[in-house]
């Protein structure tokens, strides 16, 4: 319909996630684990290629237990990229850890390595070294982790990192994700798959992802009764969600080959405007374009912000880049890394309507519209 809401990215359902939760329902595996849960956790490290896999609540349920499994804790410094979704950084707060932010770089709008090197070279000089860093790969794209892990590795430092946005993606053929010691991902509902909420911890040290599993469960200690030696959560995933996550999981491939057809459509389209530009793919991997990013060199006349409340206007979502975390109310004061090309990036940069079940009418839709402000 002409006047039918255009979403950023909607839930993508087939028929594998109903028969999943339909044989949850048939063998009465609604509590929390069963044999969904068991299955998707396999699945899903086999697809990435890691050893092991806890599947939770959600990415920042993974996250925060990935701080407290890699002993993360009161006044640790935690080093992580400043263009990101403020999920990726309040869990340094829960475990009473002090976030430092550091810069993007401007090819893949990830966390810049020569900044990382350069500021742990300075702190390495002065005895402080941060305990931990949070890399975060972008909008389906991996940043440049073997760079990244690499100077981690030589200065000692705890490599976590945040692949929520970038299930689906490769660098250097290998998944975001399973470079670190540990790695997490979100089934959020927008994402390029999910479980309507949902995530994943995954890692080769078995035991940490054990240690995950427990304390996700209340951390109940092995006992017929009910046992504590430690705080726990309640962060495990249902066997109903699970099940949709397993079904998901089987069409990964069709929907980030759905949603890099829409960005090429857009890119076709759209590349020739004035002052528009296409976040680049670099060449280190393959991005899945979970959302088509853009920037808009600003005129008198034409500004990321004029082209988004117009789309809105016409009833379709678009939204602007992350707004950096150091510019953030919540983080104002925390230290930073650098800043001018993540400030840069959102001033100037728009994410239009990506999702896989988008029709060619939809997009039509899209480019009508942004063209509509060139005139």
């Amino acid at each position: 319909m002409a006047n039918s809401r255009i979403y950023l990215s909607s839930p993508h359902m087939g028929e594998h996630e109903q028969q999943f939760v339909r044989d949850a329902f048939d063998t009465n595996w609604i509590a929390p684990l069963g044999p969904h849960v068991n299955g998707f956790e396999e699945e899903f490290a086999a697809y990435v290629g890691s050893s092991h896999a806890a599947a939770l609540s959600s990415g920042t349920a993974a996250l925060h237990l990935a701080l407290i499994c890699c002993g993360i804790g009161p006044d640790d410094e935690v080093i992580v990229s400043t263009l990101t979704f403020v999920a990726s950084v309040n869990p340094i707060r829960y475990v009473g850890a002090i976030p430092v932010f550091i810069d993007s770089e401007s090819l893949s709008w990830n966390l810049d390595a020569d900044l990382l090197e350069e500021f742990l070279t300075y702190r390495a000089s002065v005895n402080r070294v941060p305990k931990a860093l949070i890399a975060v790969h972008l909008y389906g794209q991996s940043a440049d982790i073997a760079r990244i892990a690499s100077v981690c590795d030589r200065f000692g430092v705890i490599l976590i990192e945040d692949a929520a946005e970038a299930l689906g993606a490769t660098y250097k053929g290998r998944s975001p994700g399973t470079f670190g010691k540990v790695g997490i991902f979100s089934f959020n509902g927008n994402k390029i798959i999910t479980t309507s909420g949902g995530g994943m911890l995954v890692s080769d040290d078995e035991a940490l992802v054990v240690h995950a599993r427990k304390l996700s469960t209340q951390a109940r200690d092995a006992a017929p009764h009910y046992q504590h030696t430690e705080v726990g959560f309640n962060y495990r995933l249902s066997n109903v969600l699970a099940g949709i996550g397993r079904g998901q999981l089987m069409v990964l491939g069709e929907r980030v080959a759905a949603r890099r057809r829409n960005f090429e459509h857009y890119q076709r389209a759209l590349e020739g405007l004035p002052g528009v530009a296409f976040q680049q793919e670099a060449p280190w991997g393959t991005h899945t374009r979970w959302l088509t990013c853009l920037t808009i060199a600003p005129t008198q006349t034409v500004t990321r912000e004029v082209i988004r409340t117009h789309l809105e206007g016409l009833n379709i979502e678009a939204r602007p880049v992350w707004k950096p975390m150091h510019l953030q109310p919540l983080y104002s004061g925390y230290e930073v890394i650098g800043g001018h090309v993540s400030e840069q990036l959102f001033e100037d940069g728009l994410c239009l309507p990506s999702g896989s079940n988008l029709t060619l009418e939809d997009l039509e839709r899209v480019v009508t519209a942004f063209k509509q402000c060139f005139d």
